[in-house]
């Protein structure tokens, strides 16, 4: 594996993983697979450019946008596609339903405000290069893995150490007895779109350092972010980061031997081998009660 391929697997692993820790927080604390996270991530870096072209293109005027946007739309799917049906019968497929018609009217609405002209985000990170022994690194991808590994690692450290971290955590693993201890679901639930939608913010600034900000770009993130949350075990974080790294890192490589054409065909080609071989994905941390 050459070096070139190897710092875009790294690059490609930490977006990955920071899209899938999204989708596993919210199905196992929720219940809900939100597929509206591709039009949080497009309407995030659209966020981010309108801020960078109105206001100022610092990186913190960049990134706050973007987070803030997703954030928001984050906000907006717990209030159309949870707080009012989460009680309700066939909750799983209402909400299916809810955030599939959020991601196709999100989009459309993106495409009627913004043309659909792809448009650039500043450089946040520099556009030079920096060499450490043999391996070569754009600032972009320098900046993306630090960024990456310092956001993930930040929220690890939140969930597991802060009291609202805690309460989600509980959620994560068992909704019920979180409820019997006085864990209050709509607020947590709440806490969790926002803090998932900032990352799908963050992860769209990242992603949009090497492609283009477009009203279809959330498509390709939500695919891949579906992908690797199941192949490592929808609700497991750990898992989620294992496949995060096995998906980038088969992405990187078979687009440098085999052409970017057969990228999705490997990946799904995986997907099935392993769950055929681990129906419950790589870490398999379902909770019981989602089996009933």
């Amino acid at each position: 594996m050459d070096m070139f391929t190897l710092m875009s697997g790294l690059q490609l692993t930490c977006i990955y993983g920071i899209l899938a820790i999204g989708v596993s927080i919210i199905w196992s604390s929720l219940g809900m697979l939100n597929l509206a996270h591709g039009f949080t991530f497009a309407a995030s870096g659209y966020g981010a450019w309108w801020a960078a072209t109105t206001f100022s293109k610092s990186a913190w005027v960049v990134f706050g946008a973007g987070i803030s946007t997703g954030a928001l739309i984050g906000i907006v799917i717990y209030f159309v596609a949870f707080l009012y049906i989460h009680d309700r019968p066939n909750y799983p497929i209402r909400a299916l339903i809810a955030t599939m018609a959020i991601n196709l009217i999100g989009v459309q609405t993106l495409m009627w405000v913004f043309g659909p002209r792809m448009k650039p985000l500043p450089k946040v990170f520099g556009s030079g290069v920096m060499k450490l022994g043999d391996v070569i690194m754009t600032y972009g991808q320098m900046g993306t893995v630090v960024c990456s590994v310092g956001v993930l690692g930040a929220l690890l450290i939140w969930l597991g150490l802060s009291r609202r971290g805690l309460e989600i955590r509980a959620v994560m693993q068992n909704p019920e007895g979180a409820a019997l201890v006085g864990i209050s679901l709509r607020t947590t639930a709440l806490w969790v779109m926002a803090l998932t939608g900032a990352l799908a913010g963050l992860a769209a600034i990242l992603l949009s350092q090497t492609f283009y900000v477009s009203p279809y770009a959330g498509l390709q993130p939500l695919i891949k972010g579906l992908i690797v949350a199941l192949l490592g075990g929808l609700g497991s974080i750990g898992g989620a980061m294992i496949g995060a790294v096995i998906i980038g890192f088969a992405e990187a490589m078979t687009a440098a031997y085999l052409g970017g054409q057969y990228v999705l065909m490997v990946q799904f080609g995986m997907i099935i081998v392993i769950l055929l071989l681990r129906p419950r994905g790589i870490a398999g941390l379902l909770d019981e009660a989602r089996e009933e």
